[in-house]
């Protein structure tokens, strides 16, 4: 299972289409959101900006080119729903959503590990960064 964290807390995914990968071809009718792997090219995501949803894979809390590629499908004009999925951690949260990010998607072991309350004292993630006390 997995938890859905927003900047309102936990809550279960409400997600009911499914998922497939780049090169794949929808299912059913249901508007199948996309994975991507951290490791896509920026470049592709250029016709992407018509979908549904978009997950993002985060195969390590280490690995920061998700937020990349979060911050590039939002220049481009997305406007679905973004989702972190994997190895994102309550630190990295305000990162997340200001890269673009709308929630995470974390499984039920790191959710023990890091309660709703360490991803909610990181829920005020506009006013809290040093390009707003820079701004001033």
């Amino acid at each position: 299972m997995s938890v859905i964290v927003t900047d309102t807390g936990f809550a279960a995914d409400d997600w009911k289409c499914g998922f497939r990968a780049v090169e794949g071809s929808p299912a059913n009718d249901c508007p199948e959101g996309i994975d991507l792997a951290s490791d896509t090219d920026p470049a592709t995501l250029v016709g992407l900006t018509n979908a549904a949803m978009i997950r993002v894979d985060f195969p390590s809390f280490a690995d920061g080119r998700g937020f990349t590629l979060a911050t590039r499908l939002r220049q481009l004009g997305y406007k679905g729903r973004l989702r972190a999925k994997g190895h994102v951690i309550a630190d990295q949260y305000a990162m997340a959503r200001r890269s673009g990010f709308d929630e995470v998607e974390i499984d039920d072991d790191l959710a023990a590990r890091q309660p709703e309350d360490q991803w909610l004292r990181r829920s005020n993630w506009q006013g809290h960064n040093y390009q707003a006390r820079l701004r001033g």
